[in-house]
């Protein structure tokens, strides 16, 4: 595969590729959510923060798209 130039290798070591380690560690991170507390419209911590790392994982994946391409 080339870029726009022929010749030219393509190449996928952007810096921004790091930012997608953040889905992937924080999930691993059980402290975080090891507790019942704090509920938030009545669901307890764990399921509202699953629902948070998909968006952090959607943003990232997001961001890094938009950066690399």
């Amino acid at each position: 595969m080339t870029t726009g130039e022929p010749g030219q290798p393509r190449t996928d070591r952007s810096p921004w590729n790091w930012l997608l380690i953040l889905p992937i560690v924080l999930p691993l991170l059980t402290f975080l959510f090891n507790a019942d507390e704090p509920r938030l419209l009545g669901f307890p911590l764990f399921y509202w923060l699953q629902l948070a790392f998909i968006v952090v994982g959607v943003g990232s994946t997001t961001i890094v798209y938009r950066m690399t391409k």
